[in-house]
């Protein structure tokens, strides 16, 4: 009887797409493509085997995913912005009373904000890649924008209002964890420590040639420009996604516990 492929999902965003192409070429494996809240939203359920998720969802499905040491998105300098027009004066003093957009409920960015500024409370929830046209539009007065739009925003006609892990960096002197990959524990340790290499031997592939994952890449992107792609690859892939080490480990136990005080998780 022929085995049942591995479940695996992953966003478009090229990051994602980098650090799983060799691994979506395994016939072993069944990748499943949606934008990150999706893949949150459906991680409650056990969905997938193997799943990229905010580190938000993952803190309250722990229970049934077990962190990957690999495939993570956690740095310096690669956080969610808070952005506005403009021309839209004073926002920041504004902001307790504004509508801010918000990419998922269970997004990193989400729980960063709620942390940040836990008086917002008029916050609407969308896809990360409507935010910036509803700021445009005037449909919310703000937005935190995620993935590639930190790479365009201003010449989209947008200001930052706060980089949210600058903050981050500022409270807790530790890198900002946003995502991460997870392996349902129905799996087993063994196919899960088995996944797991195969997903660190995906990446140092991408790491030793970038140009055979180019096109797949480029079919997924939310731009298309080559610079933003590869801007965005080398802000959130690095070598916290080969291994999230000691560091990494104290960043995400940091998270957690700031979000427990808080009453969020």
């Amino acid at each position: 009887m022929q085995k049942k492929p591995v479940t695996i999902a992953y966003s478009p965003c090229p990051n994602d797409t980098f650090i799983f192409f060799r691994l979506a070429q395994n016939p072993d494996f069944s990748p499943h493509l949606a934008d990150v809240e999706t893949l949150n939203r459906e991680a409650f359920s056990g969905k997938y085997d193997v799943t990229k998720l905010s580190f938000h969802a993952w803190l309250l499905v722990q229970e049934n995913y077990q962190l990957l040491p690999v495939g993570s998105a956690l740095g310096r300098g690669c956080g969610p912005l808070v952005i506005c027009r403009q021309d839209a004066g004073d926002t920041y003093r504004r902001l307790p009373a504004c509508k801010v957009a918000v990419p998922g409920e269970y997004t990193t960015a989400h729980l960063l904000l709620r942390l940040w500024k836990p008086e917002l409370e008029r916050r609407i929830f969308m896809p990360f890649d409507q935010i910036m046209s509803s700021v445009e539009s005037g449909e919310v007065d703000a937005g935190v924008i995620i993935h590639e739009g930190r790479f365009i925003y201003k010449e989209r006609g947008f200001e930052c209002i706060q980089d949210l892990g600058e903050w981050w960096e500022k409270e807790t002197g530790l890198p900002i964890p946003l995502g991460c990959i997870a392996a349902h524990k129905r799996l087993g340790e063994e196919k899960i420590g088995e996944i797991s290499r195969l997903l660190e031997n995906s990446i140092r592939a991408a790491f030793d040639d970038p140009a055979s994952a180019a096109e797949y890449i480029k079919a997924h992107a939310q731009e298309l420009d080559d610079e933003v792609i590869g801007a965005h690859i080398k802000t959130y892939v690095n070598d916290f996604t080969l291994d999230l080490g000691e560091e990494g480990h104290s960043a995400i136990a940091k998270l957690k516990e700031m979000a427990k005080a808080a009453g969020i998780i």
